[in-house]
């Protein structure tokens, strides 16, 4: 009876479990375009940051709890450093002494990209900017910072618009990580010329590993992948590993690279790089994805799931789960603004005021620029819908935009109480409708489907919408070659005639 009844509980097991699988998580982690990111755990609490490129402000910072659910909060500067131009590119965070550095490339004010340095007590806050670090030939870009036995050593890569092979530079730093100390010397250098750039160097065991991206980094062409070198010594000589690339696209990843390597409490590793989504999903941008590192038996690091990028992983915790958000509403009854906004700060500058239920949206154009302020959001999927109400009247152009940057964008406005429907591109404008209304207060709405493909809407009350274009039409070059087209609010017009807004949501 003991026997049949064993046999009764293992197969009735069996079939509870059968086609289970552990818990797993999807790529990307974070929603939306954050290219070239960093992590650093603090604790059993992990931080990233990416780059911002024109969009203020500046390095959006993210915290998790388990590697696979992060939430915004907040930015390394809400204030433009001042000896920067534009151009915000692959912040690099380091953890030392109780204190979190960002490393930082930005374009001076002559037009060159090189490499500053902030800090923080919280990297909840805002940052502390130290200036220019680093001030090197034509181009210095992407820092990544190690310490070895006490001492500080900072890498970027150089030449790279120079007529020589690009090279991976170091150079010891001082004790507090904000000056350089000595003369820069030589880690790798791309005799091959497959590009080299987006590095992360750190010790493990025996060796000196140096993950690095190779080939072409941004656009739908692109090709980016993982290569790693290793060395016994810090200064090398650095041996490429003869299975490079360790890290390479699939049929559902396209161009994978530049990131960073963290290790949680036990010691596993987990490397954030970003990477496009094929098909529909490449119209977010570049997104940050997470997979493990293992050191094989030849003391070669490698991806625990292989050498092809993948989207699905088992969790890095047991017990956890992966959320999924699929909505952002802001009502403006608060004072602050959302984290969750950025603005055009190249092109003008923005005047936000928000609370009681309304947010103010105005700016004086600058650089000639007569196509608007912004204040946007990163779309995190292919399709979705975002709406507005209007509830003001004046010369200003006012409503909802898919935005590339200021010479390539289409709106939904309202005008002197007519609907304007137009597109811009190449800085050249063309009226698509305009339509009369009689409505002062009209909801505005545009559908987003497969990434790029518009559907425009009005509504006298938010529940019954007109579609206003017959055809749907494809906006898939609004996106720049660093960044991802945006979505959200619009103001063209002088200050003294803003654009007053009811809501936003996203969905």
């Amino acid at each position: 009876m003991k026997k049949i009844l064993t046999s009764v509980i293992c197969i009735l097991i069996f079939h509870l479990t059968a086609g289970q699988s552990p818990q797993t998580y999807h790529n990307p982690v974070i929603r939306g375009d954050l290219a070239d990111p960093t992590i650093i755990r603090i604790g059993s609490t992990y931080y990233a940051t990416g780059t911002s490129s024109e969009w203020a402000p500046y390095y959006p910072m993210f915290k998790s709890n388990d590697l696979i659910n992060w939430e915004q909060t907040g930015h390394i500067f809400n204030k433009q450093p001042d000896w920067t131009l534009s151009s915000f590119w692959a912040p690099e965070l380091f953890y030392y002494n109780n204190k979190v550095y960002a490393y930082y490339t930005a374009r001076d004010k002559k037009g060159f990209s090189y490499i500053g340095v902030a800090t923080t007590d919280n990297p909840e806050k805002e940052f502390t900017d130290h200036g220019l670090l680093i001030k090197f030939g034509k181009e210095a870009i992407d820092a990544f910072v190690m310490e070895d036995n006490g001492d500080l050593y900072i890498t970027w890569k150089a030449y790279g618009l120079d007529n020589r092979p690009i090279e991976l530079l170091c150079s010891k730093m001082s004790k507090d990580g904000l000056q350089l100390e000595g003369e820069p010397f030589t880690l790798l250098r791309d005799d091959d010329h497959t590009l080299m750039e987006g590095q992360c160097w750190f010790k493990k065991g025996n060796y000196y590993y140096l993950m690095y991206a190779t080939n072409n980094c941004c656009g739908p062409k692109s090709d980016y992948q993982v290569y790693v070198a290793r060395s016994k010594t810090l200064k090398g000589p650095y041996e490429k590993y003869k299975g490079n690339p360790i890290l390479t696209g699939s049929n559902d990843i396209l161009s994978c690279g530049h990131g960073t390597m963290v290790t949680t409490p036990d010691g596993r590793m987990f490397y954030l790089c970003h990477a496009y989504l094929t098909g529909a999903g490449f119209f977010a941008g570049r997104q940050p994805i997470l997979q493990e590192l293992i050191i094989d038996n030849e003391q070669w690091l490698r991806f625990k799931s292989g050498n092809v990028a993948q989207l699905q992983h088992p969790v890095p915790f047991a017990g956890t789960k992966q959320k999924n958000s699929n909505i952002l509403h802001d009502d403006f009854k608060s004072k602050k603004l959302k984290v969750d906004w950025s603005w055009n700060y190249l092109y003008s500058d923005v005047k936000i005021k928000t609370g009681n239920g309304y947010l103010i949206l105005s700016g004086t154009q600058k650089n000639n620029n007569k196509n608007g302020s912004v204040l946007c959001i990163r779309p995190i999927k292919q399709n979705y819908t975002f709406e507005t109400q209007v509830v003001n009247s004046n010369n200003s152009l006012k409503g909802l935009t898919f935005y590339g940057d200021d010479k390539n964008m289409v709106i939904l406005g309202y005008q002197n109480k007519a609907l304007v429907l137009k597109e811009i591109k190449e800085g050249e404008e063309h009226i698509l409708k305009k339509i009369n209304l009689q409505t002062d207060k009209p909801y505005l709405k545009i559908k987003i489907t497969d990434g790029c493909i518009c559907s425009f809407y009005w509504s006298n009350n938010s529940k019954k919408w007109n579609l206003i274009n017959t055809e749907d039409k494809a906006y898939d070059q609004l996106g720049r070659w660093d960044r991802a087209a945006r979505v959200g609010l619009i103001h063209c017009g002088t200050s003294r005639q803003p654009a007053k807004f009811s809501y936003f949501t996203i969905q």
